[in-house]
């Protein structure tokens, strides 16, 4: 089993185009208002990235991404030449097949924006710094840089499909980056580091695949073979709380899939997930979600038509 393909599919990652830019000569762009998940692609040329959270500016080399995590202002700076930079305002601009060929040889820049469910903000933003950085000249990033590529080309190609194809690549670009960043720098705690660890691979494979089992640390450290003792230490170092803490944060992302998407009864839930009745259940869903199962499905659901495509 794929743990995170199944966890990006839970917090229901999306990727979006928001704006894009060419430019040719000095240019700077500034951008204000928080957004949870931010990106920057470099498709072309070269620039400085500053934003609050940042002690130095970053630079950007072509098919270089940078992930913005809940930044309220950032400023990008390329371009060479004389004379003062030409404000470029890229939120305004759409990524038209008519911006992207108009001047192969100036600097172009793509945003986008990263949508998740709170599930998926609470695992990504905990996860990420204030502004990360993929390199596209490391190793790991082949794969972006071609996904890259390819959704640059839909929207030049103008070819049927194209709009359904800038979609897919937007979300193939949101996982290739994430793969990006993992590979090329050190996780905090938490749960997306905990799904790169080899060592505890084993005993987490275990515990998605039968969440509602009731684990014994005993048995969770026998498959990852280690001790029992080695084990918990290892998982909370990595993960940031014990293994049966963990399997229940895993127990409610399943829960509030469950309750968003489908129409199963509370009771039964309650049993597929291993509670001992749905009182406990409701308990520990409110400690974690912080309102009922019920009032959850309720509000979610209502929210929905409101949820971007």
């Amino acid at each position: 089993m794929d743990e995170f393909s199944e966890v990006f599919d839970l917090v229901e990652a999306r990727g979006q185009v928001t704006g894009a830019f060419a430019a040719r000569g000095r240019w700077v762009a500034r951008s204000h208002g928080q957004t949870p998940l931010k990106l920057t692609v470099m498709v072309r040329g070269r620039a400085r990235l500053s934003a609050d959270g940042l002690d130095a500016a970053i630079h950007l080399e072509p098919g270089d991404v940078a992930i913005l995590n809940n930044r309220s202002w950032i400023e990008l700076e390329g371009g060479t030449g004389d004379g003062p930079p030409r404000q470029i305002e890229p939120e305004v601009t759409s990524l038209t097949a008519e911006l992207l060929t108009a001047d192969p040889d100036s600097d172009l820049v793509v945003g986008g924006r990263v949508l998740l469910n709170p599930a998926g903000q609470q695992l990504l933003l905990q996860a990420l710094p204030p502004v990360g950085h993929v390199r596209a000249s490391a190793a790991e990033a082949t794969r972006l840089r071609a996904i890259i590529g390819q959704l640059v080309d839909e929207v030049t190609g103008d070819r049927m499909g194209s709009a359904f194809a800038i979609r897919q690549y937007t979300q193939l670009l949101v996982l290739e980056v994430l793969r990006a960043y993992v590979g090329q720098t050190s996780l905090p705690p938490g749960r997306l580091r905990v799904l790169t660890d080899e060592r505890l691979r084993p005993a987490v494979s275990r515990m998605h695949a039968e969440p509602g089992r009731s684990w014994k640390l005993e048995e969770l450290a026998h498959a990852s073979a280690m001790s029992r003792t080695s084990f918990a230490e290892r998982f909370r170092q990595v993960a940031g709380v014990p293994p049966l803490t963990y399997l229940n944060g895993w127990r409610m992302l399943l829960a509030q899939r469950a309750l968003r998407d489908g129409d199963v009864r509370i009771g039964s839930l309650a049993v597929d997930l291993g509670y001992s009745s749905e009182s406990a259940f409701s308990t520990a869903f409110k400690r974690e979600v912080g309102e009922s199962p019920m009032r959850y499905r309720h509000r979610v659901r209502a929210e929905q038509p409101a949820v971007v495509a």
